[in-house]
């Protein structure tokens, strides 16, 4: 049992409603609540003073915070975990939500086409700012060849199963030769059959380590250095699609939030901290809420993230889709909007790829 669970379960029944009233309260309107407001919702009759002291108690616990003298109170950001983790009520979704999401997966074209329509509707949606992480190329590589441009440029090219070829400039080692570069793919090819590259990450590194003494130090060298190119997380940047900042950059948004929104973007424009994005989806299936400081790459805009991965038809998770908001999102409504999208984008993508 977590700290939080265990606050909740102690508290009485008034006292657990006082703290629903005010985070609902707080999430339909951003303001703070106060104790008149709440006589008129409790469900047993009570004195606004009986109220207040009720809220004193909760803000004693760390679970509700008071912005100005003399206001109401809003939660803290514990208090909105427990509020999370123990009372949100998850609505069904709408049915005009769902229309909405199916429309974008309707018709042809390709898979990055069809996850910009899915962030673009999916901040429609919610209001908020999208996150749609794409699916990495997994097809199994061909064949590998490194080709020099110079000194200190190199290309290599990689052929993929399915007759995508793609290729990538580097920096090689020093003192590089062709013989070298003939050796290092020759090493290459000998181990990618039928292997993606996420599979050749730790195969490379197993067979320099065994066979350290029969690969020449350069072709090692050239070795390791293209393994660094092709799963540096910068290709993994590519992947992240960004729709609906101006939802959260317009209204009467405060100074101060409105700096701290526009950080947030710059960070994600230059790709800062992705990787920390990336890791959420590596921890399990089923929506994930990240609220402020829980989520070091949205800690700084005091944003909260609705998280779900999405899986292909081996049970594999591939990608995620999320929604970047303030932290009084609309929780219930927006859980299931992100679950039932992530679940969507896994269908058709194996359906798409089985075809």
């Amino acid at each position: 049992m977590t700290e939080q669970s265990s606050i909740l379960d102690d508290l009485n029944d008034r006292s657990r409603e006082v703290f629903r009233r005010v985070v609902e309260g707080y999430l339909e309107s951003g303001e703070p609540v106060g104790s008149r407001t709440l006589t008129r919702l409790m469900s047993e009759k009570v004195s606004a003073a009986t109220i207040r002291n009720v809220m004193q108690d909760l803000e004693f616990l760390g679970l509700l915070n008071s912005p100005h003298v003399s206001a109401g109170r809003i939660p803290t950001q514990q208090g909105l975990r427990m509020f999370v983790d123990g009372l949100l009520e998850v609505r069904d979704l709408e049915a005009n939500d769902r229309e909405m999401i199916d429309a974008t997966v309707a018709g042809s074209g390709d898979v990055t086409g069809m996850l910009d329509r899915i962030g673009a509707a999916l901040s429609g949606a919610t209001r908020g700012a999208s996150l749609v992480l794409a699916p990495k190329h997994e097809a199994p590589i061909k064949h590998i060849e490194f080709v020099g441009l110079g000194h200190d440029r190199a290309l290599v090219v990689l052929v993929f199963a399915d007759g995508r070829v793609e290729n990538r400039i580097f920096t090689p080692p020093p003192g590089q030769t062709p013989s070298s570069m003939r050796e290092a793919a020759n090493f290459l090819n000998a181990l990618i059959e039928g292997k993606t590259i996420s599979d050749l990450r730790g195969v490379i590194q197993r067979e320099i380590a065994a066979r350290r003494q029969e690969i020449d130090v350069l072709a090692r060298a050239m070795v390791e250095d293209g393994l660094a190119v092709w799963t540096d997380t910068g290709d993994r940047h590519e992947r992240l699609i960004v729709r609906g900042r101006a939802n959260l950059l317009g209204g009467e948004t405060p100074q101060e939030d409105l700096d701290r929104i526009r950080e947030l973007f710059d960070d994600l424009e230059r790709k800062r901290d992705i990787a920390e994005f990336l890791e959420l989806t590596e921890e399990g299936e089923g929506v994930r809420i990240f609220i402020g400081s829980e989520n070091k790459l949205f800690s700084l805009s005091g944003s909260s993230l609705v998280v779900s991965p999405y899986m292909n038809a081996d049970r594999k998770i591939i990608g995620a889709v999320g929604v970047i908001g303030p932290t009084r999102l609309n929780y219930g409504r927006i859980v299931p909007i992100v679950d039932y999208t992530a679940q969507l984008v896994g269908r058709v993508i194996s359906d798409r790829s089985e075809r």
